[in-house]
């Protein structure tokens, strides 16, 4: 899709490029995370180790440590992917943060039927202010201090709600200042706002902001340096 970085089900074009292994994307990211965390290798080894010592002593205990030597190894597992995969999301967060655009990548990495318009607004000072469509109703996003946020929401507001009058418009604004949403909590911000409509009202104003949108602005999808991924958020 070209304005919308989330679709259910994208067409598969006869020259699109062949899916990654799931194994080939776990060698991808550790080796991204490994770049940004050196302290990635001891991190997931202790974890390992602390998880099988812990069940490897319950075993002693109970006088059956074969038994739970293996449930150790089968709990250690998961646990250290579960701590391999949040340290690899702090280690994206941190490569993007700062950067224009940066909020357009997490938005658009958010799983579920989120439509992501990025950048609807562009200033030279390179604020923007980017839309996304979900249950909740049109979010809008701005990428600036405080300041300038402000009037970029509550201008960009006012455009949207003569367009769609009876829609819920939310704003959010992305930065360290007082009152604003860090980008680390964005994902969270917005799939934790009120759900107001259907599919159906979602997938219809869809097509209406489809055409009130102009031409889409030829940024990046995200400012992800060398293939690195922010990881999936939760679902819609």
């Amino acid at each position: 899709m070209a304005r919308d970085a989330n679709t259910s089900g994208s067409s598969k074009g006869a020259g699109a490029a062949p899916k990654k292994r799931w194994w080939t994307q776990i060698i991808e990211t550790y080796r991204l995370t490994k770049q940004a965390d050196s302290k990635l290798n001891l991190f997931l080894i202790a974890t390992f180790l602390v998880t099988f010592a812990v069940f490897l002593g319950i075993g002693f205990l109970l006088k059956a440590p074969i038994f739970w030597g293996i449930m150790g190894v089968l709990f250690a597992v998961p646990i250290t992917l579960i701590v391999f995969g949040r340290r690899a999301q702090t280690a994206g967060y941190a490569q993007i943060e700062g950067q224009p655009g940066a909020a357009a990548a997490v938005l658009q990495s958010m799983r579920g039927s989120w439509f992501v318009t990025p950048a609807v607004v562009v200033t030279k000072n390179q604020d923007l202010v980017h839309r996304v469509l979900g249950r909740p109703g049109v979010i809008l996003v701005a990428e600036a201090p405080p300041s300038r946020a402000a009037n970029l929401l509550a201008n960009e507001r006012k455009k949207t709600a003569r367009f769609l009058p009876e829609t819920p418009i939310h704003e959010i604004s992305v930065g360290d200042g007082e009152g604003q949403v860090s980008l680390r909590k964005l994902q969270r911000a917005v799939t934790k706002l009120p759900r107001a409509l259907k599919p159906a009202q979602v997938t219809e104003i869809r097509r209406r902001l489809d055409a009130l949108s102009a031409s889409p602005l030829p940024i990046p999808k995200g400012p992800l340096p060398k293939g690195a991924r922010i990881p999936r958020g939760p679902k819609a």
